[in-house]
């Protein structure tokens, strides 16, 4: 079955981004469960959504080559991470608030923009749950680019993020620019969920960000176990999600969510511990 997507050009490039994606979505799930901001990816996916569908209505009605929906939904997703750091300042006491915010301000634009291209069409549907076939050579190369900046960013900023996801009081009070941290994190978490949309959907791709991480806790003694555990539930579920939807002619992003939620079901029917991890302990390992 695998050689089918090893023989075919489009086929490899899907499954080559699956890969990637496996491994950044759970990646940066991560910090976003352990910080309680999982409802961060539903805003950006649906932010990311609006650009989309902007850049279809581009191409709909203005030739531009260079302007693609993925590269689109990008800067809208980024724009609305940068909105939500904004509105984190503006509102300091309610600083969750900037997410629903945000949400639906990408929901109507999200209407507005598909009510101007006439409806959905095969394109658009394809971004909404993925698609086996829609990957071409330049959306792998760059989401190789934007996955290689991803882990080296947390590579360079691991410890500060971390120290900021446990207890941002201490992060601050030992010198860690945490907003600074902050921005840069949300910003990644926007390249991420942009990224995703190819194999997943945009509507989806928020549950690989989080369901994974949450099979993981179960078993997870420590930080970076938790990491290389939800990375290893990501992959295993995209993997099995594109071989399955291709053979049944199916969007893939909704077979990698169900393949995530069995995974988390069967976690926490075996392991019923808890997951628990102190400061000290993170520190440790």
């Amino acid at each position: 079955m695998i050689a089918d997507f090893i023989e075919f050009d489009f086929l490899r490039n899907t499954f080559l981004t699956g890969i990637l994606i496996g491994i950044i979505a759970p990646l940066l799930g991560t910090f976003l469960v352990v910080r309680r901001l999982s409802l961060l990816a539903d805003a950006l996916s649906h932010v990311t959504l609006s650009g989309i569908a902007f850049g279809l209505l581009l191409e709909k009605n203005i030739v531009v080559s260079f302007i693609t929906p993925l590269y689109s939904g990008m800067v809208f997703s980024v724009v609305g991470s940068i909105l939500i750091e904004k509105l984190r300042t503006v509102y300091k006491s309610y600083q969750e608030l900037g997410i629903p915010i945000i949400l639906t301000g990408g929901v109507g634009l999200s209407v507005i923009f598909i009510s101007l291209a006439n409806g959905f069409n095969t394109d658009l549907f394809n971004y909404l749950f993925g698609s086996v076939s829609a990957v071409s050579k330049g959306d792998l190369l760059t989401i190789l680019s934007i996955s290689l900046f991803i882990i080296i960013v947390i590579g360079l900023f691991y410890k500060e993020l971390v120290t900021l996801s446990f207890d941002e009081e201490h992060a601050v009070v030992s010198g860690i620019h945490a907003k600074r941290i902050h921005f840069i994190f949300i910003i990644l978490t926007a390249l991420v969920i942009a990224s995703s949309i190819r194999i997943v959907g945009v509507l989806l791709v928020s549950a690989l960000m989080t369901l994974p991480v949450a099979a993981a806790m179960r078993y997870a003694k420590s930080f970076k176990q938790l990491i290389f555990l939800s990375v290893i539930f990501g992959e295993l579920a995209v993997i099995v999600g594109l071989i399955s939807g291709y053979y049944l002619s199916i969007p893939p992003g909704g077979t990698i969510v169900m393949i995530s939620l069995v995974i988390l079901l069967l976690s926490i029917s075996i392991n019923r511990k808890p997951f628990r991890l102190s400061e000290k302990e993170n520190s440790n390992g």
